[in-house]
């Protein structure tokens, strides 16, 4: 999910818990007890009843819930426990994993800064070098801020004269933030402390004396997990102040869903701030010139009409990343002394490719785009003048090419399902690619086959699927086979690599990830093809590449699991209620499972967008179709399944997977365990420790392993 109070209904009796984990004579497992009520609500005319409504409260509040969250990971760690392959799973993710990780080094403030990891640390380290040949140095270590890994840097805004880096910290995988102002010289941190902030980054004056950034209010009593978000102002925070002294700089009481995220510009010259009120990619855009003290902020985009992304300026000139009259995207001019629609200038126009994203870096506009969900990238004057390609060693996913107008050369990072990262130096003027940092993980990437199909969905239309697997093998259909999707959000899947995929095929598994509606493969037809009441061509396209996957023999039922988290736990909820004969093992996580109540919640109500809102009865008739928590039948042989959640999820809300995984143990009449593993001081996913990343994967391999029966032999 993208940028994305409870009722709390009074009970007189408390929870009733029985022993968990407890295994029957026959082996089956015995489920504790989840506790209903009789509450019902109403939606346009139809009574739609909600028995498990009081796992939406708080963990943290309600002891009732707390307890149904211990005794529900009593089963499932119960069941984990008795997997043999476990532990073997468990050494040999440590072993891939503990490998030297790099991220792209980037320039900020005269200076060098690259993320390293040493292998398992929890949380990647930030070092800094006055120059490239120089010997790095820790500039900031987060692994030293908590004892078992759960606080996270977030994010970093360096001041252009190198004198202060403002940085995000993040707690428990929480969606707020904590900024704080770190002086580069002595490496102290200032008293500075910046509060309630949420969906957005600062970004400095030219002058290093102070930042723009938006934040919420303080929220009242209990509601700082579960409420809505609302009320987002932007201000000026001068450095070496508190933040109640913190300057006002934009608000709009009669629009308190809106948010922002506030820029200036390279030049110093100009503040500009996008508006945005839910995830689509649909923006205003207002401007202030800081040169212009009095002066106040104007409009430029006027509506939420078209995607309104700033690339940067020449001046009074701003260049707009758009889709207007171009779902595919383009670049665009608008000249601020002339503003009116008739006056903009196309730069670069709509390709056949999907138009991802731009930078203006050394003069010249780096365009990423998707062909096919495969990263392309080409290089325009500023006049938009092709000049080239960016040559890639083959299948792939690339990311980086940042920097600023001023820079000769820029940094960027190739890998695909088995190629581990390779992190290398691009020559704007010449286009010549500079292998500078190389990965080295304990595979064999040439063992692997990597390869994309083609595959038609419900409706005829043509979907995308990548497939990597082991070389050699056999289309007899008795392969374990993991299909991942997500679809939602104008999100695209790129082949990018993954440890715990490489360990999924090294067990002998092949690995899919379907390209569904809804993603940003192809840009905003595609996009909205997959929302609100088109939302079933997204499960539609997640089915049809499952029995893609079995007619081509590379699979079938009993050996067949299905993934996805977020949105894409949606997805699995929705596949495995729609089609329960289909798969053999299912793995919903952090999922929204009930879609008539999650716009209540937190960030939820930015997701209207993609999902409509039960407060509409048309998207209300078509979310109650699909609502993975509603469409549990009783009596229905589920396939095995382990829900996964955090008890600090404060995006995705665990009272979606508490609900889901209760009715789901209520309604199941096989005998293949349907499980919650419930993750403690964990969010979303951003910010999340190695070592708990380790052992969540750990479980859910071993899972796969003992559902699908699979035997395999780890190195």
């Amino acid at each position: 999910m993208q940028r994305p109070s409870a009722l709390r209904p009074a009970f007189a009796a408390s929870i009733l818990i029985l022993s968990a984990s407890a295994f029957a004579a026959d082996g089956k497992i015995q489920y504790s007890e989840t506790r209903r009520v009789d509450h019902v609500d109403e939606y346009h005319g139809v009574k739609v009843p909600d028995p498990y409504r009081w796992l939406e409260d708080d963990v943290r509040e309600n002891k009732d819930v707390a307890a149904w969250v211990e005794a529900k990971n009593k089963e499932a760690f119960g069941y984990l426990e008795t997997i043999p392959e476990r532990e073997p799973i468990r050494k040999r993710l440590n072993e891939l994993w503990n490998y030297e990780k790099f991220g792209s080094p980037f320039k900020a403030g005269g200076r060098y800064y690259y993320f390293h990891n040493s292998g398992l640390q929890n949380q990647s380290v930030l070092f800094t070098q006055d120059s490239l040949g120089d010997e790095p140095r820790v500039f900031m270590d987060p692994n030293t801020w908590s004892k078992d890994g759960t606080v996270a840097l977030s994010g970093t805004q360096f001041s252009d004269d190198g004198r202060f880096v403002a940085y995000g910290v993040q707690e428990a995988g929480s969606d707020w933030r904590k900024w704080k102002i770190r002086d580069i010289a002595s490496g102290k941190d200032l008293d500075d402390e910046l509060n309630w902030v949420k969906f957005n980054s600062p970004d400095w004056t030219n002058d290093g004396q102070g930042f723009f950034y938006a934040r919420y209010p303080e929220p009242s009593g209990d509601a700082e997990f579960q409420a809505l978000n609302l009320n987002m102002k932007v201000y000026y925070h001068r450095v070496g102040t508190s933040q109640d002294l913190d300057v006002l700089v934009y608000e709009n009481p009669a629009e308190p869903s809106w948010g922002y995220q506030a820029e200036v510009t390279e030049d110093g010259r100009y503040l500009v701030i996008t508006v945005w009120k839910g995830t689509d990619d649909k923006y205003r855009v207002i401007y202030k010139d800081l040169k212009e003290p009095y002066g106040l902020p104007t409009d430029l985009i006027s509506n939420f009409d078209n995607e309104f992304t700033l690339i940067g300026n020449d001046g009074p000139v701003f260049f707009f990343k758009t889709d207007l009259e171009a779902p595919r995207r383009r670049v665009i001019a608008i000249d601020i002394r002339k503003p009116d629609a008739q006056s903009w200038k196309e730069i670069i126009p709509q390709k056949e490719e999907t138009l991802r994203d731009v930078g203006l870096v050394g003069n010249a506009f780096i365009a990423g785009y998707l062909k096919d969900a495969k990263t392309q990238v080409n290089i325009h004057s500023m006049k938009g003048d092709f000049i080239r390609e960016v040559e890639f060693p083959g299948i792939g996913a690339a990311s980086g090419f940042g920097g600023k107008r001023g820079d000769t050369d820029t940094f960027y990072s190739f890998s695909s399902f088995a190629t581990p990262p390779s992190i290398y130096r691009y020559d704007i003027l010449t286009g010549k690619s500079e292998l500078f940092r190389q990965a080295e993980v304990k595979f064999n990437p040439d063992d692997y086959e990597v390869k994309q199909v083609f595959y038609e969905s419900k409706d005829g239309t043509r979907v995308p699927m990548f497939l990597a697997y082991k070389k050699g093998l056999k289309l007899d259909a008795t392969n374990p086979t993991l299909l991942y999707g997500y679809g939602g959000f104008n999100i695209p899947l790129p082949p990018r690599f993954s440890i715990s995929r490489v360990a999924w095929m090294e067990m002998g598994g092949v690995y899919a990830q379907a390209n569904l509606r809804g993603g940003g493969e192809y840009g905003e037809k595609w996009h909205k093809a997959g929302t609100k009441l088109q939302k079933q061509n997204v499960f539609d396209d997640f089915i049809a590449a499952a029995e893609w996957l079995i007619e081509s023999k590379y699979t079938s039922t009993p050996k067949l699991a299905i993934q996805g988290g977020s949105n894409g736990g949606l997805l699995v909820g929705a596949c495995m209620t729609q089609r329960p004969d289909l798969f053999g093992a299912c793995l919903p996580a952090v999922g929204v499972m009930d879609m008539l109540r999650f716009h209540k919640f937190t960030a939820g109500r930015f997701w209207v967008d993609d999902y409509g809102s039960s407060d509409n009865e048309d998207e209300f008739k078509a979310l109650l179709k699909y609502s993975p928590y509603h469409n549990l039948k009783d009596g229905v042989k589920y396939p095995a399944t382990m829900v996964t959640t955090a008890d600090t999820d404060d995006r995705v809300v665990p009272g979606h997977s508490f609900k889901f995984a209760a009715r789901l143990q209520e309604a199941h009449a096989g005998d293949a365990p349907v499980l919650i593993r419930i993750e403690t001081k964990a969010g979303h996913g951003a910010g999340k420790p190695t070592a708990k990343i380790i052992e969540e994967l750990t479980d859910e391999w071993a899972f796969l392993v003992r559902n699908l029966g699979m035997k395999i032999s780890l190195k």
